[in-house]
């Protein structure tokens, strides 16, 4: 097997088709591997003959014209090449990171030689003929199979951009949610701040028009008018009267919301002519007041506004995303209105999008539920005992425990046969394993906000004596944030149990801990948590967690984190 230079294969990409260069070998054929830069970077011979590597770049070159003059090509195509001696090529796809359209890396090509005839250079074994595959179609069908697994290691790819994506999306709907309760002053008009709702929420959810009508006393009578709104959008008092009693029927009849539209089936009810679909969410008030609109619902208060928005821009309707959005700003401006909602409720809201994120990396692997959540804590419990020595912002102890809590999220672009595997891992997947901080790192660069948490994600896994990964950083080049949340994530590895070993006690893992002191972790990071009260940390995670989790002072480390991380 030779594995030549100047290819744009990755070192993961070189190992699979090598394996499958291996399994290809074993039938007395030969495989090689086409880069687009023009040379082989790869051929694998079976000692029963050899190859024209001159011929299979050109055959590999073609290959690839082909697939770019059918770009409608959709499964993998095989291709053949040669009269005599028959060649079979496929080309091979990938997805790059941070970028949205497959690539062509190259072509994997098997060489039947003597299969198909035998000539004066290709020796063959013809006594042993019978025990090579003979049959053409086998190697089209391997051939197609490598092709395949490339195309779901691009689909692997395009979902840790949609990650990426969806995580930067929660981020500013978290940002507008809590612009939202941190405008909630007293001496603000009412005006003023449901036009910035209006104003704020239409830079993230695209439309037409958008308005918030609220019940007023007009001469005498109360009646839904317009509050505050943009774009194009008419509502009367027929109008505003007709949506109040629709949405009373959609959310008593268990619906979050009223949509409607003509996208799939025709309209529920009848619009002007103007409307192709339209989303409208209630502002509800526990108390009654003197609203003349006396009907309870479900849920047992009352509607004292609505929030509608009509034509949804760059998507053909409103969707359960732009409901839960919808109904999460008007719950805010309800609450201005009422000047009683409590801001608590939707900073745990923040934190809840971040735990269900990496509850869903946890969940990965069962022998690591919860592993975030105590990483985070162990953190922030070692940034608390620091802090009595170099006395530490609170903003300071808030990044550490967001960074302890998202550590690992990099670890969503990993396989997960890797991670759960119970046996030792060999050399390439270890090498996978150590991609993941940097992984999480570049998902979390995409928000702007987050930089400052990055370096914790980044180099939790960075040694003092520069042993660690992804970039070997010695002492004082590791960030404190990195030694802090490497120290956590060692403990509690150490004190859980796993697939391929039982848990160790504190005792132990302290002792661990001092042994490692100068080389894996930073010697006064250690010396710190080793000389606080661990065993009443140890009793706090294993014997009150859970209780500890639902009580109000352990929901503050979340929320006020993420207070700190949007203001």
């Amino acid at each position: 097997m030779q594995q030549l230079e100047n290819n744009n294969l990755d070192s993961s990409q070189l190992y699979e088709l090598e394996k499958f260069g291996r399994i290809i070998n074993s039938y007395g054929v030969n495989f090689a591997v086409y880069s687009v830069g023009g040379e082989l970077a790869m051929l694998c011979e079976a000692d029963r003959f050899k190859s024209d590597a001159k011929q299979l770049i050109e055959y590999g070159r073609q290959a690839i014209e082909k697939k770019k003059s059918n770009s409608n090509e959709i499964n993998p195509v095989i291709r053949k090449f040669g009269e005599n001696n028959l060649v079979l090529a496929v080309v091979l796809e990938t997805m790059r990171i941070n970028n949205n359209q497959p690539e062509i890396i190259g072509t994997a090509l098997i060489d039947l030689g003597c299969m198909s005839s035998v000539g004066p250079e290709k020796s063959c074994d013809i006594e042993n003929a019978d025990n090579i595959k003979t049959d053409e179609n086998f190697f089209i069908d391997m051939l197609r199979l490598i092709a395949e697994k490339f195309d779901v290691q691009t689909k692997a790819g395009e979902q840790i951009e949609k990650v990426s994506t969806e995580l930067a999306r929660v981020y500013e709907e978290l940002v507008l949610l809590h612009k939202i309760n941190t405008n909630m002053k007293v001496t603000e008009a009412d005006s003023n701040f449901l036009q910035m709702a209006c104003d704020s929420l239409t830079e993230i959810v695209f439309v037409e028009g958008i308005a918030i009508l609220l019940e007023k006393n007009v001469n005498g009578e109360h009646q839904f008018v317009i509050a505050a709104g943009s774009g194009l959008i008419d509502i009367d008092e027929h109008t505003a009267d007709t949506l109040y009693s629709r949405i009373s029927d959609e959310i008593n009849g268990g619906k979050e919301a009223l949509l409607d539209s003509e996208v799939d089936t025709p309209f529920k009810y009848d619009w002007p002519d103007s409307v192709k679909n339209i989303i409208a969410v209630p502002l509800c008030s526990k108390e009654k007041g003197e609203s003349s609109f006396s009907n309870r619902i479900q849920d047992g208060s009352y509607i004292m506004g609505l929030m509608v928005a009509i034509n949804r821009i760059g998507k053909q309707d409103f969707d359960s995303t732009d409901v839960k959005l919808f109904n999460s700003v008007a719950s805010g401006c309800a609450v201005f209105i009422e000047n009683r909602r409590l801001f608590k409720d939707i900073k745990e809201l923040f934190i809840g999008s971040l735990k269900a994120l990496t509850s869903s990396i946890d969940a990965k692997d069962n022998y690591t539920h919860g592993h975030s959540d105590r990483v985070a804590f162990i953190s922030r419990w070692i940034a608390e005992r620091l802090s009595e020595q170099d006395q530490l912002e609170e903003e300071q102890l808030h990044k550490v425990y967001l960074a302890g809590l998202l550590h690992d999220i990099g670890k969503i672009g990993i396989d997960e046969t890797v991670l759960r595997k119970t046996g030792k891992l060999t050399e390439q997947e270890y090498q996978r394993i150590k991609m993941h901080p940097s992984i999480g790192a570049g998902i979390l660069l995409e928000i702007k906000q987050m930089k400052d948490i990055v370096p914790g994600v980044l180099c939790h896994h960075e040694r003092i004596d520069g042993r660690g990964y992804p970039n070997g950083l010695t002492g004082e080049q590791i960030p404190l944030i990195g030694k802090i949340i490497g120290l956590a994530d060692s403990f509690d590895a150490m004190t859980s149990k796993r697939t391929y070993r039982d848990a160790m006690s504190v005792e132990q893992a302290l002792i661990e801990i001092e042994k490692g002191l100068g080389t894996q972790f930073d010697e006064r990071i250690g010396r710190i948590f080793l000389s606080s009260n661990v065993y009443q940390l140890w009793e706090i995670m294993r014997d009150g967690f859970s209780e500890i989790y639902r009580s109000s002072a352990f929901a503050e480390y979340g929320t006020a984190a993420v207070g700190m991380l949007i203001k």
